[in-house]
């Protein structure tokens, strides 16, 4: 495939080896993500290992946590490409101590769910005017079991790290489900399933060795990133479906089409939680969508 593609968290981890798959078939990448030596080592790296087959792979700088960041990357994009191809919403954080984002929300559901959600409605007129553009947002199997706390989203009364970080991969079932709803877009979840990542590195001790546990036969980053890779590049894939590992629990496995929870095919809690993310991040589809 040609084009140019935004991957991001893609500095490391499942997102490096999802933007090193597409750059070997020939795509354009960018690299967004917020720490700019761990971004341009990985476009430095991916460059070498991708030589002559992607046209042109580079590190941005984008801070889900910070809506002025999120609009500052879409400005730039917008004044160097008129187009977009697809967008893999794979950057996440998970499990963390409760904190907030610079524009004051509950970090997990501020960076998993209401940045990619701004940054989605920020590149959407690039993507609209893209023939088979794409959108992958990237959940967990968790989100099976998550709830949206209408009446505490940002988890301010009652906070659980584990909570807090299901609630956050339910909003992006919603989220990706209603973005397909309400645009033309080909919108698709994919779970990488149990994989050695970065996301082990910023929590206590506890956190980390919880995951630890989890991760026991757990698959490697670059398989992790195949359910990723199939979502974006499949010719096969739908809009609305959900990809991931194949294997027990679906936590490894060969990329195959899962079922969503219950509570991801709630349309009315997509549309509360759609309109509630207008009005936290500023960011309105307007015109651009159906209703």
């Amino acid at each position: 495939m040609a084009g140019i593609v935004v991957v991001t968290g893609a500095a490391g981890g499942i997102g490096y080896h999802t933007a090193l798959g597409l750059a070997r078939r020939g795509t354009g990448v960018l690299i967004a993500s917020r720490d700019r030596r761990r971004g341009e080592a990985a476009a430095e790296r991916i460059r070498s290992e991708a030589a002559g087959h992607s046209p042109e792979t580079a590190w941005w700088e984008l801070d889900l946590g910070d809506l002025a960041s999120v609009r500052r990357f879409s400005e730039r994009f917008h004044d160097a490409y008129d187009r977009l191809d697809l967008l893999i919403n794979n950057a996440g954080v998970m499990a963390l101590p409760r904190s907030v984002t610079t524009d004051g929300f509950e970090r997990q559901l501020g960076v998993n769910h209401l940045g990619h959600f701004a940054l989605t409605g920020l590149l959407l007129p690039a993507l609209l005017t893209t023939e088979g553009s794409r959108v992958v947002t990237v959940t967990s199997g968790l989100h099976r079991r998550g709830r949206i706390a209408f009446d505490d989203l940002m988890s301010e009364r009652r906070y659980g790290k584990f909570r807090a970080y299901c609630q956050s991969k339910l909003a992006n079932v919603l989220f990706a489900l209603e973005l397909g709803r309400r645009t033309p877009l080909t919108s698709v979840l994919a779970h990488p399933g149990v994989a050695h990542t970065d996301l082990a590195r910023t929590g206590n001790r506890f956190r980390s060795l919880l995951i630890a546990a989890a991760r026991v036969g757990a698959q490697s980053a670059e398989d992790g990133a195949l359910p990723l890779l199939h979502a974006a590049i499949a010719t096969d894939v739908r809009g609305g479906e959900l990809y991931g590992p194949d294997g027990p629990g679906e936590r490894r496995g060969k990329p195959a089409r899962l079922e969503v929870a219950a509570q991801g095919l709630d349309e009315e809690a997509a549309r509360r939680l759609w309109t509630i993310s207008e009005e936290l991040t500023g960011v309105r589809y307007g015109t651009f969508v159906q209703h």
